[in-house]
Parts: C-alpha cells; sequence; structure tokens
C-alpha cells in the first residue's frame, strides 16, 4: 500500500500552517531537523522553539536542530524495561560531570569503563564492580551488574530534558496548536485518503489543503473585508 506522511509546522499564535512537507517515510523520527530549517527559512529568524512530541525523538536530529540555532523541547520515549519491570530507571542515576561517573541510587559511584560506536553513535558505559554485594540489587538489575549507557551529546538531551520540566504546558500547547489545523483538514476531506497518486501530486494537493486552510485562518482572524479588497487590488 502506498501511503504518504504530512509533516507540519504550526505557529503558536495564530494557528496558521508555516510550512509543510510530503513525505514517503513512515516514521517521524528523521523529521525535526528538515522541517525547522524549512520555519525557520519562511519566518526569517535566526532562532526558533520547536515543541514535538516523542515520536519526533531522535539523539542525532535534536543535536543537529541545537547547531543549526532550533531549540527542541520534547519528551523521551518510555523505552526503559527496567522501569516497566519495577526496577530503577536510567533517571535514577545521577552524572557527574567533574568525575564523569554516575552516582546510583545506592550511592555507588559508577565508573566510564568501555566506549563503541553504535550506528555512527559514540556510547560510553559505565558501571561498578560492587553490585553483587549491594542490598537493593534487586532493585536495580539481575544482571550481575547495572550498567549505565552515555551518548558523548548526552548533555544536549539532558537540556532538552530541563527545558522541558521548566515549561510543563509545552506539550499541551503542542496539542493545541499542531492537531487543530490536522483535525480541520481531515474533516474538509472527510477522513478520506489523497485523492491523487505519486508524491508530487500528493504534494500538490496537499499545498492546495494547505492554502486553503490558511486562507479560512486569516479571515477568522482579521478582517475580512480589508483582506479581500487587498486581494482583489
Amino acid at each position: 500500500m502506498v501511503g504518504y506522511n504530512v509533516q507540519v509546522a504550526v505557529d503558536t499564535e495564530h494557528h496558521l500552517i508555516v510550512t509543510h512537507e510530503v513525505t514517503n517515510i513512515g516514521s517521524d523520527r528523521a523529521q525535526i531537523i528538515g522541517m525547522a530549517m524549512k520555519a525557520k527559512a519562511v519566518l526569517e529568524t535566526d532562532r526558533l522553539d520547536v515543541v514535538a512530541d516523542r515520536g519526533y525523538f531522535s539523539g542525532e536530529e535534536i543535536l543537529a536542530s541545537e547547531q543549526a540555532g532550533v531549540t527542541v523541547p520534547m519528551p523521551k520515549p518510555m523505552t526503559s524495561r527496567a522501569k516497566t519491570a519495577g526496577r530503577f530507571g536510567k533517571e535514577g542515576f545521577v552524572y557527574m560531570p567533574e568525575q564523569d561517573a554516575y552516582r546510583c541510587p545506592a550511592g555507588e559511584q559508577l565508573k566510564n569503563r568501555f566506549q563503541t560506536v553504535e550506528r555512527g553513535m559514540t556510547l560510553n558505559r559505565y558501571w561498578t564492580s560492587s553490585c553483587p554485594s549491594c542490598p537493593i540489587k534487586a532493585q536495580c538489575t539481575t544482571s550481575k551488574e547495572r550498567r549505565v549507557t552515555r551518548w558523548e551529546h548526552e548533555d544536549v538531551i539532558e537540556a532538552m530534558q530541563k527545558r522541558l520540566d521548566a515549561n510543563p504546558d509545552a506539550m499541551r500547547i503542542r496539542r493545541q496548536t499542531v492537531e487543530h489545523p490536522f483535525a480541520t483538514l481531515k474533516a474538509r476531506m472527510g477522513y478520506t485518503h489523497f485523492l491523487m497518486k505519486t508524491k508530487p501530486r500528493v504534494s500538490t494537493e496537499m499545498a492546495l489543503h494547505v492554502l486553503a486552510y490558511n486562507l479560512t485562518r486569516v479571515l477568522d482572524i482579521g478582517d475580512s473585508k480589508a483582506i479581500l479588497k487587498a486581494i482583489a487590488t
């Protein structure tokens, strides 16, 4: 089955669609930086704050965004099997940059023991030899010792989490902002599929939907008579 993934960037003040794109990529994980750069170009700004949901989470994308002047607060996916099983999650381990070590919930220090490269990412592994005699080991790991992995650019992810913690309404604002245009467009389309086939044609169809949506938003926001007069001239 041919499918299309539509990405939109929506401004938080007027809910206008700033830019959009139609892709054949089924996942959102590689979409942040591309959409952010398009939005920056349209808005003609050097800095941009972008709020996205956890489906867009990618360390590499977040790093690239930061380097391009785009601030991205978003929640991390909940992928910890330890936490699901009722044991300590990674957030229970405190990183100490001066020592390049983690402090575990029992107060032990996990040292940097090993470095590896996976999928182009440099990762460091931390653990301590005190795990076998730890009185709360059952709450931490079923293995010989608990190992913590840290990406070489993990500080970017930690800074992102701090921004999100400082702005607890961010995800509510995201839902109110970007879900509104999608719901409106789907209602106008009859909650159905695109009428066209092939990416160029679908892109044109989506561009017309976006144009119609933005025009109706502008008419709702501003003086409709003045806007229609400006269009006529």
